[in-house]
């Protein structure tokens, strides 16, 4: 396992593509956690990773009716994990089971660990961690997507927040 902080565009260079990758053909990992400590874990499809301000983001989309909202909501962080071979079960139900209803580490017997940097936690089987805090947020509202959008994607006017997260540090296993 190689942990190392992110001090450089170079080193989000190399594992942009396998997140991407993932991110394309079958989805994310987010894993948080309330000041209860409680982890979380849900599946994403729509992300963006990159820099700004010279510094490595990553930009997550959770609605506000989701459970995990809260968690990041209360943390201020939270971790982004890609997926080994064979976890399609896992990124399944943690696409559509609600954390709030369910305990999905204990259900799914996922292994976490404590992050290096963040208060989330980690999944111990991801090939790859990013461990994310939130530097700023922004709230979609109606007026900010076209109408075909809104339609498709917010025909039950749950919007999503926009979570700039800084990646500061990755675990690559």
């Amino acid at each position: 396992m190689k942990h190392w902080l992110m001090s450089s565009a170079n080193e989000l260079y190399q594992i942009i593509p396998i997140i991407l990758e993932s991110l394309k053909e079958k989805g994310l990992l987010l894993a948080s956690a309330g000041k209860a400590c409680k982890a979380n874990v849900m599946t994403i499809g729509w992300a963006n990773i990159g820099i700004l301000w010279y510094k490595p983001f990553f930009i997550a989309y959770i609605r506000k009716s989701r459970y995990t909202h809260e968690l990041v909501e209360e943390t201020g962080d939270f971790t982004v994990n890609v997926p080994p071979e064979g976890f399609d079960h896992v990124i399944e139900f943690c696409g559509t089971r609600s954390g709030r209803l369910v305990d999905k580490v204990k259900e799914l017997g996922l292994r976490v660990e404590g992050s290096k940097v963040v208060k989330s936690p980690s999944l111990m089987d991801s090939k790859i961690t990013l461990e994310c805090k939130v530097i700023f947020k922004k709230d979609i509202e109606s007026d900010d997507v076209p109408s075909h959008v809104r339609d498709r994607f917010y025909s039950k006017n749950d919007y999503h927040t926009c979570y700039f997260a800084e990646i500061v540090n990755v675990v690559r296993r």
